[in-house]
């Protein structure tokens, strides 16, 4: 059974599709997001906000998400506290 978790704003993921999340500061992050960009790949979920982490998909999808990494995380692993937490990010 497919589970999903809350990326922000409403907008969720399938976990079993995720292969990783990582921050978005750093220079090959941020080449990666352009090449989305160009080859029509990418989902931007970030509601206008700055972009705080970079979901990649095993389908070569890039979904950008307002929420940290740590927050992507602990929602990955069943930390429900933070289900609704998206108001603080």
């Amino acid at each position: 059974m497919a589970k999903l978790i809350n990326i922000g704003f409403g907008n969720m993921v399938n976990t079993d599709k995720i292969v990783s999340i990582i921050s978005s500061d750093s220079a090959p992050a941020k080449r990666l997001i352009q090449r989305g960009k160009e080859q029509e790949n990418l989902i931007d979920a970030t509601q206008g906000r700055r972009t705080k982490s970079v979901i990649f998909t095993e389908n070569h999808t890039i979904i950008l998400s307002a929420l940290q990494p740590e927050t992507l995380s602990g929602r990955f692993n069943g930390n429900v506290a933070e289900v609704f937490d998206d108001a603080k990010e």
